[in-house]
């Protein structure tokens, strides 16, 4: 399986090599895989930014306790959770189903009040967790994505999320700052890339009962 293969390749880059960029064509796929990753109820309620202003990413730096690969990293995202799912979105969602699956509204309306039911059951710090818990499975697509391309990556969770809801005017839109993520290719000088990769036993992670 190359994917095992490309998984025990790739890390977490710590320096990337600032004059190294990642293709369009590249990046293009990485956003397919976000598109495509798995979601509760198919809602992905959560937003991704990339942060193209070079302006932007050097005031965002101090925000993210200093680290390079905010400002040396190719490209960076902001994946976001949305605070919460409204009926609305529910609708939407219906409305997709029913544009691309060519079946009748009234069809598949049972399943949107089935799925509003259930959201209207969390309470807002449910379902914040909820929404961030969705966002962190897109990330692990796109994890993925750069590793089967060979593409460095960084998720970050090391900034101030209440900063980059301000910088970025995050909460007026609905939006949380949930992780960052970093892609690129690492620099030489990266001595991270040397260590060899640390996880617990297959027999300690999995058990059988």
């Amino acid at each position: 399986m190359q994917l095992i293969d490309k998984l025990k390749w790739r890390y977490a880059t710590k320096k990337f090599d600032a004059s190294k960029k990642v293709s369009q064509q590249n990046i293009n796929l990485i956003k397919e895989a976000v598109q495509l990753s798995a979601s509760s109820y198919g809602l992905q309620p959560f937003k991704v930014l990339e942060i193209t202003n070079p302006t932007l990413r050097e005031e965002l730096k101090p925000l993210s306790w200093d680290q390079t690969q905010i400002t040396d990293a190719s490209h960076l995202f902001v994946f976001c959770n949305h605070i919460e799912v409204s009926d609305k979105d529910v609708d939407d969602l219906i409305q997709l189903k029913s544009d691309i699956n060519q079946v009748a509204i009234d069809k598949i309306s049972g399943y949107g009040d089935f799925v509003k039911t259930k959201l209207k059951e969390k309470t807002a710090v449910e379902m914040f967790h909820w929404t961030a818990k969705q966002t962190y499975i897109a990330l692990s697509s796109a994890i993925n994505a750069c590793a089967e391309l060979k593409i460095d990556c960084s998720p970050m969770e090391g900034f101030e999320p209440d900063a980059y809801n301000k910088k970025l005017g995050l909460k007026e839109k609905g939006l949380n700052a949930c992780v960052l993520f970093a892609v690129g290719y690492r620099h030489d000088a990266d001595m991270a890339q040397n260590s060899k990769k640390v996880r617990k036993p297959m027999d300690t992670i999995f058990e059988e009962i």
